[in-house]
């Protein structure tokens, strides 16, 4: 870095924290989590899939381009609402299932929580998939002042159904909005920021379902796609389009309402993507479900234009438990959680200014398998018929329990060092275990024999 841009970040890091770590004006927060979008399905890592609103946030900002989490969905929605690992409260071996008895658990008090308690309104426009079996689960009973959106799964974007119940909420209640739900998400989300009095801070949380299956794509996007003739794709393809389009439609919102100076957009997928639907993760191992690079390494940045150098790249590993310490001390509001964080505050990271905080990260840890990561080196424990073994390169009948890779200089996990450094695998294993000991037991819901949906998921029958 050359002196006159050490001393503009050093100028931008000091203007925007007073002495003790608060921040002169509280930003504007908006959070775009994408679902199941893979690592080479946006412009700016190659894609033939057009994400110009993408792109140039990404540009105007910082690219994080080792940001990790979970292999699966609920996890790491979990994850981003708590600052804790999942394992913590036996959330690490799947999603929660629209018939699951039990939710991110209630004694984990949530971001958006401590986020007005900090003076903001609260909103999420999306996927919650974080519990629905009562009510105390839901946004509006944890923190969020504005709900609108499903809290399933793989819901169909047309009829916003999910096994014949219907899912499409507002504050909590059943909306009958129609309209494909990717844009409609896009159309709540600018009418909020529009009739916003940012005299208070917002926090605006927009999960899309897209480009999670079903494949359903609008005709006017399938059709700037007929090129791709893997017709999975094809529609992957359409899906990502359209949700580009809505981020473009919000930010330019924020523009108009003369905000973009004093808001921090933030962007990520929820993990890897499944790459039998459509997904690409280019060169990176293994796709969603699995604990290699591509399942849990995710597209991601930061921009905020008045504080975050634009056109940095950013390789200092770091984790979406990060974000709720940081999201808070830059709201002024330091967690008061009673529970352990596993989170850093990485806004020094952000601005070039300090290295990773984390000396490790996990993964995942389950009874089956795990990973962590500790400076360039990641541990892979899997289990010969695991899912993250099926779907890696690997022959299941050849593939060690224990694979240790250096994911700097061998992003694509080719090479398993294990036998080279049998101190690195036995150190990092032992930190597995002590994750795994100080587990939850996991939860897990198989469908019951005979389910039948509810006419509205989330409503008392």
């Amino acid at each position: 870095m050359n002196i006159c841009r050490a001393l503009q970040v050093c100028t931008l890091a000091l203007t925007a924290l007073l002495p003790d770590g608060v921040l002169a004006s509280q930003p504007n927060i908006v959070f775009f989590l994408a679902d199941d979008l893979g690592w080479s399905d946006v412009g700016y890592h190659g894609a033939e899939i057009e994400t110009p609103h993408i792109d140039r946030l990404a540009a105007s900002g910082v690219r994080l381009e080792s940001f990790y989490v979970q292999p699966v969905c609920s996890p790491t929605r979990a994850a981003l609402m708590t600052g804790r690992y999942p394992c913590r409260y036996g959330l690490q071996v799947g999603v929660i299932r629209p018939w699951a008895d039990y939710g991110l658990p209630l004694d984990e008090t949530l971001l958006p929580h401590f986020l007005r308690e900090a003076g903001y309104s609260t909103a999420i426009c999306g996927k919650w998939h974080l519990g629905l079996s009562q009510r105390a689960y839901l946004p509006t009973c944890r923190g969020f002042d504005h709900q609108y959106g499903h809290y399933c799964g793989a819901i169909d974007y047309f009829t916003h159904e999910r096994d014949g119940g219907f899912d499409w909420h507002r504050n909590d209640q059943v909306c009958r909005d129609e309209g494909y739900t990717t844009v409609l998400l896009g159309d709540e989300s600018v009418r909020l920021i529009q009739q916003h009095d940012f005299a208070r801070p917002l926090f605006l949380y927009l999960p899309f379902n897209a480009p999670h299956t079903p494949l359903q794509a609008l005709p006017e996007h399938l059709e700037r796609y007929p090129h791709i003739k893997n017709q999975k794709r094809r529609a992957y393809a359409a899906m990502v389009h359209c949700m580009d389009e809505q981020i473009g439609r919000v930010a330019a919102m924020i523009e108009h309402c003369g905000q973009t100076a004093n808001t921090l957009f933030i962007f990520c997928s929820d993990n890897g993507g499944p790459t039998q639907l459509g997904a690409s993760n280019g060169n990176l191992r293994g796709g969603k479900g699995t604990l290699y690079e591509g399942g849990t390494r995710v597209v991601s940045w930061a921009s905020w234009p008045s504080q975050i150098p634009a056109g940095t790249v950013c390789n200092e590993p770091m984790h979406m438990v990060d974000w709720y310490p940081t999201l808070l001390a830059l709201a002024g509001k330091p967690s008061t959680n009673p529970l352990p964080l596993d989170g850093h505050n990485i806004w020094p990271t952000l601005l070039a200014t300090s290295p990773t905080p984390h000396a490790e990260i996990l993964l995942n840890v389950t009874p089956n398998n795990g990973a962590i990561r500790a400076g360039n080196w990641k541990l892979v424990r899997t289990e010969s018929d695991s899912p993250a073994r099926r779907q890696g390169r690997a022959k299941e009948d050849s593939a060690p329990a224990l694979e240790l890779f250096d994911v700097v200089q061998d992003a694509a996990e080719e090479h398993d060092r294990a036998a080279d450094h049998p101190d690195i695998v036995r150190r990092l294993a032992d930190r597995l275990d002590a994750y795994a000991k100080d587990s939850a037991p996991p939860r897990d819901a198989p469908k019951p024999k005979g389910f039948k949906a509810p006419r509205v998921w989330g409503e008392p029958e």
